[in-house]
Formats: C-alpha cells, structure tokens, sequence
C-alpha cells in the first residue's frame, strides 16, 4: 500500500493543510465502524476483518479547512509491522471495546509501542468504543481514564452506532492536538544573556564591592497569539466527504 521511497508527510493537496490519522485496535474493536461513521455518518454491520486501507474526508476543524487522511489497520492480535503508519501519521486513535477486557489488553501493546517509536511526541488519543453497550461492560471508564493518564493520552468513550457529532468530535480533537504540538514547536526560543551592573557609589571602602552577574531576559519578538474557536453546531457542518470506495463494507 505505501511503497518504499514514499515520504513520511506526504505533501498536502491543492495546497490543503493535511493531517493524517491511523487507528489502531485488536480485532472487534470497533475501528472500521468508527472510520465509517465519521465519513459517512452510517453505522455498518458487516466488513472485511482483514481489509486494510486509507480514506480521506476535507473537514473545518475551528473554521480551518484541512484534508483528514484516515488509515484502517487491519491488525488482528496487536502491532504487527507498526512502521507502516509510524512513520505516516500524525496522530494515532487506539481503540478497545468497553464491553471486551481482552481488546482493552490488547491496546496497551499499541500505546507502548508508540511510547518506543521515534516520534514519542505524536498526539495519541484512547477510546473506548460501543457505548451502546454498556450493560456488559467489562472495562470501566475509571480504568479508561487511568490507562489514558499513565500514557499521556486524550481519552474518550464513544459509539459508532450511536451518535455521529461525538464521533466527529473525536476526530476532529485529534487535528486539534496535531494543531497545537506543531504550534507549541514553533514557538521561538527565548534567549538570555548576561549583564553586570556596576557597584552603587556611596561608601568607600578598600575593596571596591562588585554586584553579583545579573541574568535578563531579551524580549522576545511579537508572536502571534493562537486562538482555537469552538464552532457551532451550524458551523461544524461538512462537506460532501471525499473518500475512496468503502470496499468489503455492508453499509445500512
């Protein structure tokens, strides 16, 4: 799917700001669900387990316009071969179904293989899929909440077959964590340097006294001051989703 050579931010199209995003979960998660509720706002049934593939949808994300590139992973047990979406995405969704212990096992092998990546950095966000489930849940929210905080994770729970603006949410959160690292690294570095200030005059006295060396800070350069505006519901409304064809997906 991505060829050797291939660079690992690939550039953005027609000029559209991009940001890729790969989900990442154990078998009967929730992923492909998910991924098709957000480009499609429908809940699907059936689909090929094995199928791997990336779909794009042109979002507004806080009235900025930005080109969403989503990986499916296909992995069945755990990370198998994670380079192919370490070096490609920008942000990661893990994902473990509330009513399966063993898919929320399953994910901390994922979060601990992003913690050892090369780009521990990366915005990283744990859901807790199917919701809708709730009277068998297996794996409390407190338990979400604590693996979340032990990775430095955003954390949420959802469902794919409930309500589609809590899953745009959650897409839409993770541009905004991309967003705000990339601005926090752009910020300029402010220097210091190191005056003396001579003794005051006054008394006299054998050894003329000498200050101690003191530290002050250079301004700094105006910067521009980023601001995040949560849109309105009328505003949040998207695009026709441009997407490739869902295959394997049964759609209702």
């Amino acid at each position: 799917m991505f060829g050797k050579g291939r660079s690992c931010h690939p550039v953005p199209e027609r000029g559209l700001a991009e940001i890729n995003l790969a989900v990442l979960g154990v078998a009967g998660s929730g992923k492909s669900a998910l991924i098709v509720k957000f480009l499609t706002r429908r809940f699907i049934t059936e689909y090929d387990p094995n199928l791997e593939d990336t779909y794009a949808s042109e979002e507004v994300v806080d009235q900025q316009p930005v080109l969403i590139k989503v990986m499916d992973t296909a992995d069945q047990d755990g990370p198998v071969n994670p380079e192919r979406y370490l070096c490609w995405a920008h942000a990661y969704l893990v994902v473990y179904s509330i009513e399966d212990q063993s898919s929320f096992q399953g994910c901390q092998a994922y979060l601990n293989t992003l913690t050892q990546s090369s780009r521990p950095d990366a915005p990283v966000l744990l859901l807790g899929n199917k919701m809708d489930m709730d009277r068998y849940r297996q794996v409390s929210k407190c338990e979400g909440a604590a693996l979340a905080a032990r990775f430095g994770c955003v954390f949420f729970e959802v469902s794919a077959c409930l309500d589609f603006l809590s899953v745009q949410h959650v897409f839409h959160e993770a541009v905004r964590e991309v967003r705000s690292r990339e601005a926090m690294r752009s910020l300029p570095v402010r220097p210091l340097f190191i005056t003396e200030d001579r003794p005051l005059l006054g008394h006299m006295t054998a050894t003329p006294q000498v200050a101690p060396p003191c530290f002050k800070e250079m301004p700094a350069p105006a910067t521009a001051k980023l601001v995040t505006v949560k849109s309105s519901r009328a505003q949040s409304k998207r695009r026709a989703p441009t997407l490739t064809l869902l295959k394997g997906f049964k759609i209702f």
